[in-house]
């Protein structure tokens, strides 16, 4: 374990919501075949591409740009295509399975920005259960750094999002779990574009381990 304040292991909470990409699982060789190939057809840096994409929809990623003559909306849609042709490479956040199969299936979501099809086929993938609830980009009318997935994720499980810890890899997912009033710990595991957050961190799950506490809401420890 990176850096864990004893406060996060003091509390009990009503749920946990975990983003996918770079949380959940690393699809970080995909991200970089197909947007960087879009960047490069589009006249952009693909470096300097990878440093937008991170935790955002891509339709708004696109928006962003404002290139010329381009469609975000189609634009999206046509990269959502070749990434759920593409899963080469995607593999779990070290013990990420492990971790989500110990928890009770009523008490924990995935908040994701990408579409449906595209996160049900990378879960698959990893190799990652499918949880009951699961709220995408195409629930939301804003994404993150919005807090409206967390918020609505929070309120389709019944619980209040000041109860729940966000589990995040990046910037705007942080800020968008920290708008809704949850906890966040920084998963670290598959990049570090939030290795300066003053977030408890981890890079695998393996270090912790969830545990029902008397009055039946989620406790973690160290292992």
């Amino acid at each position: 374990m990176d850096t864990a304040p004893s406060s996060l292991f003091a509390k009990n909470f009503a749920a946990l919501l975990f983003d996918m990409d770079g949380t959940l699982l690393n699809s970080m060789a995909v991200v970089e075949r197909v947007w960087g190939a879009w960047a490069v057809r589009n006249g952009l840096d693909p470096v300097e591409m990878m440093k937008t994409v991170h935790g955002v929809r891509a339709v708004d990623t696109i928006r962003t740009l404002e290139l010329p003559g381009v469609d975000p909306e189609h634009e999206a849609h046509e990269l959502a295509l070749a990434e759920i042709a593409d899963v080469e490479g995607i593999i779990e956040i070290e013990g990420a399975i492990a971790f989500l199969n110990s928890l009770p299936a009523e008490k924990w979501a995935i908040v994701t920005s990408a579409p449906l099809d595209l996160a049900v086929r990378r879960l698959a993938a990893a190799g990652i259960p499918t949880p009951k609830l699961m709220i995408t980009g195409e629930d939301v009318s804003v994404g993150k750094p919005h807090p409206e997935g967390y918020l609505l994720a929070a309120e389709k499980l019944g619980v209040r999002p000041e109860d729940c810890i966000v589990f995040e890899d990046a910037p705007a997912g942080i800020l968008a779990g920290r708008a809704a009033g949850a906890e966040v710990i920084v998963i670290t595991g598959a990049h570090d574009a939030a290795a300066d957050t003053p977030h408890m961190t981890l890079a695998r799950y393996n270090d912790i381990e969830a545990g029902i506490a008397d009055d039946g809401m989620l406790s973690l420890r160290h292992r």
